[in-house]
């Protein structure tokens, strides 16, 4: 059975194709007209390019191959923003802000949960040069702004921020695997197990720690996280940034989780997700991930998002698909130019072959028939 593809996998057929591709151009006009500019960057590269700030996840994601040409180990893509950091810091150059945003495929080695694919159809945006809080901001309204164009509601948006639990960890003193380990467990909510991993903790940063996973909810939130916290600076500074965002977007759905920690090892600052009502996963993920230009000659304040455009296409509600006409075959002149015309309106035509009787492809609504001497548009009947 060699049409079977490899599990995680998948075709798409020509209604999913259209689909996908109208929300494409849907939100990548959306990112022009905001200033984001498109980049196309390379399905392969080599490995270590890839993964520049990347954690262990991004590595376990990525296919390795030799390059037969160099002989160095290559990757297929499985996140473009290392690609576009790559970009900004290295062939752009720019002294200024930087807006840029791209759409492809990605490869993943497994599927990110058990009801995604392995080829994302990857589509984001990336703003770098510019540190304050504001750009997270900007970010966050162009990936709220992309679901409006695309007409699905975000029920939700998360915001946390791994620099507090950078801060904890640097000031308990913990070593790389024990850190790694709170880590895990913080991004699991398991508080049992999280208090076991952390009786050696000193206070007050043992009681921090186990404080994180239940810091979820409104605005509300914050002001107990600035009592129940140590009053660190970095947690300080933290906390009053996402002040700042849920002040300066009041229309926007906020909520707050202080243990969400996806991407702790490239992100070091805000970090959000967007959620759409019914879908249990997050739809949209982005953060701010300062200095992955570095490796390529240039650490620039960088903030992003991105999503995946097969996950959007199938949750966003389908518009009303336009029918085609259907023309008759033949060779006569002023048959040619009549379908030439439509087309240039922007109509589907489809002429018969010779012989062929039906139109198996787009759904044809329409016929153009010979009247006299002009050719004119007639309704298809159904039988």
């Amino acid at each position: 059975m060699n049409w079977l593809l490899p599990e995680h996998l998948a075709d798409a057929l020509p209604a999913e194709a259209a689909r996908i591709e109208i929300l494409r151009r849907t939100v990548l006009d959306h990112f022009r007209g905001r200033g984001y500019e498109l980049v196309m960057p390379p399905m392969l590269e080599y490995l270590e390019s890839l993964l520049t700030g990347a954690g262990q996840d991004l590595k376990l994601r990525t296919f390795n191959l030799v390059d037969q040409l160099s002989g160095r180990t290559m990757g297929v893509r499985a996140d473009m923003t290392p690609q576009a950091a790559r970009i900004d810091a290295h062939l752009l150059n720019h002294q200024g802000v930087t807006r840029l945003c791209y759409c492809g495929s990605v490869l993943h080695t497994l599927p990110a949960t058990i009801s995604a694919g392995r080829e994302p159809l990857q589509i984001g945006a990336e703003l770098y040069g510019y540190a304050a809080i504001e750009a997270d901001l900007d970010v966050i309204r162009l990936m709220a702004g992309a679901f409006e164009r695309v007409k699905l509601p975000v029920s939700r948006i998360d915001l946390g921020h791994v620099g507090i639990f950078q801060a904890l960890a640097e000031a308990a003193g913990l070593p790389q695997e024990a850190e790694d380990a709170v880590l895990s467990l913080l991004q699991a909510k398991d508080v049992p197990g999280l208090e076991e991993a952390c009786v050696d903790v000193p206070s007050p940063y043992r009681e921090a720690l186990l404080r994180l996973p239940l810091l979820y909810g409104g605005a509300e939130v914050l002001a107990r996280a600035a009592a129940e916290l140590p009053a660190l600076p970095t947690i300080s500074a933290a906390l009053d940034g996402l002040r700042h965002l849920l002040a300066a977007a009041p229309e926007l759905p906020f909520s707050i989780d202080l243990s969400d920690l996806r991407g702790y090892h490239y992100h070091n600052g805000v970090v959000f997700a967007a959620y759409c009502p019914g879908y249990p996963a997050a739809i949209a993920m982005g953060g701010r991930y300062d200095g992955a230009g570095k490796t390529f000659g240039r650490a620039r304040p960088a903030t992003g998002f991105s999503m995946d455009l097969r996950e959007v296409a199938r949750l966003a509600p389908a518009g009303k698909a336009g029918g085609a006409i259907l023309a008759p075959a033949g060779h006569d002149a002023r048959l040619a130019a009549h379908i030439a015309a439509l087309r240039e309106q922007g109509e589907i035509v489809v002429q018969l072959l010779p012989g062929e009787t039906a139109c198996e492809g787009p759904v044809c609504d329409r016929k153009l028939a010979l009247v006299g001497e002009h050719w004119i548009i007639e309704a298809i009947q159904e039988d």
